[in-house]
């Protein structure tokens, strides 16, 4: 039994929610998000508070039900309040500068690396080792961040590399003598 699905998704003023049929779709202040779900569940929205619906015993729709709640409520906290991911750049002359839509990262190697950044995704940089990407979609801002980390993640021995701000690094002690 999914006890995250039992859970209703509470709907924050400002924010309009539709359904038509398996497609739901949220405008708010911060954008506009929509998905499909799969047809084995049903929402109902009444009072500004969505509920899920299924067959309780098809283990398949109660694993749906419980994803699909969690989609919903990520889409409704991002039209209506966005999230965001802090990454920190360890290591001398590792420097990331947002111009536009382009991120450019000099991590060392003998290139800069101008990352393109999606639509729907705004990056800032704040100081020069520090990134912060911000967005609606929960998913697409943790895939940009980890595509921006995977240039250099942290190794072990120094802890150099692009780490997220939360991120600890376990240290490996050196060879020794």
């Amino acid at each position: 039994m999914s006890r995250i699905a039992k859970a209703p998704v509470t709907i924050p003023s400002g924010v309009d929610v539709k359904l038509d049929g398996n497609n739901m779709t949220v405008k708010g202040s911060k954008g506009q998000l929509s998905y499909d779900f799969n047809p084995a569940i049903s929402m109902d929205i009444a009072d500004n508070v969505i509920q899920m619906q299924w067959d309780k015993d098809n283990k398949l729709a109660t694993a749906q039900a419980g994803t699909a709640r969690a989609i919903v409520s990520n889409m409704v906290a991002g039209v209506s309040a966005g999230f965001e991911k802090k990454l920190t750049l360890i290591g001398v002359g590792y420097r990331a500068q947002a111009k536009g839509n382009i991120l450019n990262l000099a991590l060392g190697f003998s290139h800069p690396i101008d990352f393109e950044v999606p639509e729907g995704i705004t990056v800032e940089t704040p100081s020069q080792t520090d990134i912060v990407i911000k967005g609606s979609d929960k998913q697409q801002v943790g895939q940009v961040a980890a595509k921006i980390r995977a240039y250099r993640p942290p190794e072990p021995y120094k802890g150099k590399g692009i780490r997220y701000a939360e991120e600890n690094v376990v240290r490996k002690e050196a060879k020794k003598k």
